[in-house]
Parts: structure tokens; C-alpha cells; sequence
């Protein structure tokens, strides 16, 4: 069995056709979706991703405002220009680039966002409406695993999920989001004994714990779907996933590669939930 490719690069390209589609019927109506990403220091990858948020919002005709913030900033400096956007109305998103320096406390800044431009999904508030079902801002990873299998008929209901990796921001959403749909889900961690046990048994295998290959044939069950969620370096400074993707791809019915796959889906549905707080904001303008 070789596995077949989920290529997040045409279905994020895709969905982002679809996105524009709406915006544009929005500027129609003198509505333009706005997104503000705030950046504090000079970290590269974060630097990276700005930069790529930026050029997307641009592909699908939102306004995008980058607002750059040294290392030095104070918790209060942040906290005011938050609130700022919080009482913008062309901004309609707003993402404030994680991680932040050791000085800042980052639940606070989470916190100081307005739930109805939390378009990151980490609000408490949002997170809590996501746990029991209710329409609320999804976490973009996750909501991009998810369109992933949709997008590729990759039946949901029914299947034994497990998720290595329990963070806020993936682990802990994925599986919520998987138990909505009728997966029976399991999650995995550091402190999981016998985790081949349980990722043996997966028909969804999803990975998300930040160690480069990691995941080898030897915990997937034949036939089964790997979604990697890792970003990492190999040995020779390439990047790679938590999952080693050659002996993996001889085992599995479908996965996706790094780069390539979950990436781009992650900064579509950034834009996803950037448009979906412009469209109900101009809703309730008319």
C-alpha cells in the first residue's frame, strides 16, 4: 500500500477561491473584511508566518494591517493597542503572533482580544461554545484537519481517532472537533503508556507533538489516515513533520506530506474566520 497525498496546497488553494468569492460580495455591499496580526520581537518563523498571512489576506481581497512591536514592549503597551482594535470597525480579526516574550503574560493578551474577533479560536469564551456544539470561531489547525477530511471523503463518523499531543491550540480542539462528527477519539501524550497500542489501532492517525519523525510505521495500523501536524528540521536542517514520512507512506491509506499539507489550511481558515466575523458584522449593519 502506498499512501495517497492530502495536498493542503490545492484544497487550502481551493477553499481561499471560495473565501474570495465572499469577500468580494461584501465589498459589493461597502463592507471589506479586515485582519490585524500584531508581532512582538524578532523571532524568524514568526516573522515568516506574518508575512504569509499577509500576502494570503491580500490573494483574497482583505484589508491587512501588520502592527510590529519590539521585544521590549510592556504587557500594558500590547494590551492598549488590542484594545484599540477592539474598538476599530474595519478590523474584523484580530491574531496576535504566538509565542510572546517571557515578560508578557500570554492568557491575559488571549483574554484582552473581543470574543468577536478572536479569529485565532483561543478565547476562553470560544473555546468553551466549540466544546458544547455551539457556532463560535474555530481554532485554525484543527478546523483545517478537519476541511482535509472532508474535502478528501475521508470518513469520519465511526472511526477510531487518536490524536498524539494534547496542547490548547491542536491536540485538545482535534479531538473535540472529531467527537462533534462521531469519531470515538482517543489522546495521547508524553505520559501514555504503550502508545503503539493505542496509535495501532487508529483508522485516523493525527500527530501533533513536535518531535521530528517521531511517528514511524511501526504505530500505524494498515490503511489508516496520517494527518502530520509537525513542523520541524531533520538531521540535514530539511523541513520535516512529527511523522517519518517514507516508511509511513507504505503503510497508510492517505497522508499528508510537510510542507504542504496542514500548513496551508491553517492560514486558510484564519481567513475562514476573518470572513465569517465580517460577514455577521455587516449583517448586523444593514
Amino acid at each position: 500500500m502506498n499512501g495517497k497525498l492530502i495536498d493542503g496546497r490545492q484544497i487550502g488553494k481551493d477553499i481561499r477561491e471560495e473565501i474570495k468569492e465572499r469577500v468580494n460580495k461584501l465589498k459589493e455591499k461597502g463592507c471589506t473584511p479586515g485582519l490585524a496580526v500584531i508581532i512582538v520581537g524578532d523571532d524568524s518563523a514568526s516573522h515568516t508566518y506574518v508575512k504569509n498571512k499577509q500576502k494570503s489576506s491580500a490573494e483574497v481581497g482583505m484589508k491587512s494591517e501588520i502592527i510590529k512591536l519590539p521585544a521590549t514592549v510592556s504587557e500594558e503597551e500590547l494590551l492598549k493597542e488590542i484594545n484599540a482594535l477592539n474598538h476599530d470597525d474595519s478590523i474584523h480579526g484580530i491574531l496576535v503572533q504566538l509565542p510572546l516574550p517571557d515578560h508578557i503574560d500570554e492568557n491575559r493578551i488571549i483574554l484582552a482580544i473581543d470574543r468577536s474577533k478572536d479569529v485565532d479560536g483561543f478565547h476562553p469564551e470560544n473555546v468553551g461554545r466549540m466544546m458544547i456544539g455551539q457556532r463560535t470561531f474555530l481554532s485554525c489547525t484543527p478546523y483545517g484537519i478537519i476541511k482535509l477530511l472532508e474535502r478528501t471523503n475521508t470518513p469520519i463518523e465511526g472511526q477510531h481517532a487518536v490524536i498524539i499531543g494534547r496542547s490548547n491550540i491542536v491536540g485538545k480542539p482535534m479531538g473535540q472537533l472529531l467527537l462533534q462528527r462521531n469519531a470515538t477519539v482517543t489522546y495521547c501524550h508524553s505520559r501514555t503508556k504503550d502508545l503503539k497500542e493505542h496509535t495501532k489501532r487508529a483508522d485516523i492517525l493525527i500527530v501533533a507533538i513536535g518531535a521530528a519523525k517521531f511517528v514511524d510505521a511501526s504505530y500505524v495500523k494498515e490503511g489508516a489516515v496520517v494527518i502530520d501536524v509537525g513542523m520541524n528540521r531533520d538531521e540535514n536542517g530539511k523541513l520535516c513533520g512529527d511523522v517519518d514520512f517514507d516508511s509511513v507512506k507504505e503503510v497508510s491509506s492517505a497522508i499528508t506530506p510537510v510542507p504542504g499539507g496542514v500548513g496551508p489550511m491553517t492560514i486558510t481558515m484564519l481567513l475562514k474566520n476573518t470572513l465569517l466575523s465580517a460577514e455577521e458584522t455587516c449583517a448586523n449593519q444593514t
